[in-house]
C-alpha cells in the first residue's frame, strides 16, 4: 500500500497528487494499530525503507523524540513531497534526512544505524530477501527492525460484492506478474530468519469493523475504494479488469457504505526482529 524503493517494478499505486495525499491519511488511519507495540527506546540513527511521501517519517519522529530518520525512496516525486511535508512540521526539523536510493544496494557503510521501519514496502519488491539482507548490513548489532506487510487474501466485505472480489483478485495478480508479492506478511517470519535476523516474533493484526463503529466503517470503506481504484488504469490497460467490473465495483462499494450491517475486515502481519 506504500511506496517503492527498489528496481523497476511499476508501483501499483502510481505517484499522482492524489496518490500522495492518500499514503498520508491512511498513515493517520492506521496509526494507532500500526504503532500499538512498537518501542525504539534507546535508538538514535533509524533508517527508514521506502519512506514515500514521509507519512510515516512524521510518525515516528512525532512518537520517538530520540530519532533521527534517514529514509530512502526510489521516487523523486515521492521524495519531494517527503521534503515538503516534513520541513512544515517542526518537530521533525533537523531531525531527517532523504535519500534517493535502491533498497537492495544501500548507499551507508555497516553499522551506520540502530534501528530500521519498513512498512508496506516489501509486497512491492522483487527481491525482499535482498533488501532485508541489505538492511541487516547497515544495522549495528542490538538493532531493532519493525516490518509490517499485507496479508491480502485476508480482505473481507460484506454484502456480497462479486465484482470487488474479481477485482480485487486481478488487483493481486497484477502485483505477483510485476514481481510483487501481496501475501507477503505471512512470510516476514521466514524471511528474517533467512536473512540472519534473531529473536523474530510476529503480530497478526486487523481492521475489524462493523455495526460497532459505524463512523469509521464508512470512512475505512471510502478510503478501501481510493486504494482499489488507484490501480484501475494499470489494471484496464493491461487487461486484467475491465469498465463494467469496474463501474460494477463502484456500485456494490456505494450500497455497501449504505448497508447498515456492512462488515469490513483486513489483517495484516508485523515482524519484531535483532541483529546480533
Amino acid at each position: 500500500m506504500n511506496s517503492i524503493a527498489t528496481g523497476d517494478f511499476p508501483y501499483i499505486h502510481g505517484f499522482s497528487a492524489d496518490e500522495q495525499s492518500r499514503l498520508i491519511r491512511q498513515a493517520r488511519m492506521f496509526e494507532s494499530t500500526l504503532f500499538s507495540h512498537i518501542d525504539y527506546g534507546g535508538a538514535t540513527r533509524l533508517l527508514e525503507v521506502g519512506c514515500g511521501v514521509g507519512a510515516q517519517t512524521e510518525i515516528l519522529l512525532r512518537r520517538f523524540p530520540e530519532l533521527h530518520v534517514t529514509g530512502v525512496d526510489r521516487s523523486p516525486a515521492q521524495l519531494a513531497a517527503a521534503e515538503r511535508n516534513l520541513s512544515a512540521t517542526a518537530w521533525c526539523d533537523s531531525r531527517y534526512a532523504l535519500r534517493q536510493a535502491d533498497a537492495a544496494d544501500l548507499p551507508f557503510p555497516e553499522r551506520s544505524f540502530d534501528a530500521a521501519y519498513l512498512c508496506w514496502v516489501l509486497e512491492h519488491m522483487p527481491s525482499p530477501a535482498r533488501v532485508l539482507s541489505e538492511v541487516r548490513r547497515v544495522l549495528s548489532p542490538g538493532a531493532t527492525v519493525y516490518v509490517t506487510e499485507v496479508l491480502n487474501s485476508s480482505f473481507f466485505l460484506d454484502p456480497y460484492a462479486p465484482n470487488l472480489l474479481r477485482y480485487w483478485m486481478a488487483f493481486n495478480d497484477h502485483q505477483y506478474d510485476n514481481g510483487g508479492d501481496p501475501f507477503i506478511g505471512a512470510k516476514l517470519g521466514n524471511l528474517l530468519l533467512a536473512g540472519g535476523y534473531r529473536d523474530v516474533q510476529t503480530e497478526v493484526k486487523n481492521v475489524h469493523l462493523d455495526n460497532r463503529q459505524p463512523g469509521r466503517r464508512k470512512q475505512m470503506i471510502e478510503f478501501w475504494e481510493e486504494v482499489l481504484l488507484s490501480a484501475a488504469e494499470q489494471l484496464i490497460a493491461t487487461g486484467k479488469t475491465d469498465v463494467p467490473t469496474v463501474e460494477g465495483m463502484r456500485g456494490e462499494l456505494q450500497a455497501v457504505r449504505n448497508d447498515p450491517n456492512a462488515v469490513f475486515f483486513f489483517a495484516f502481519v508485523q515482524a519484531r526482529a535483532t541483529v546480533y
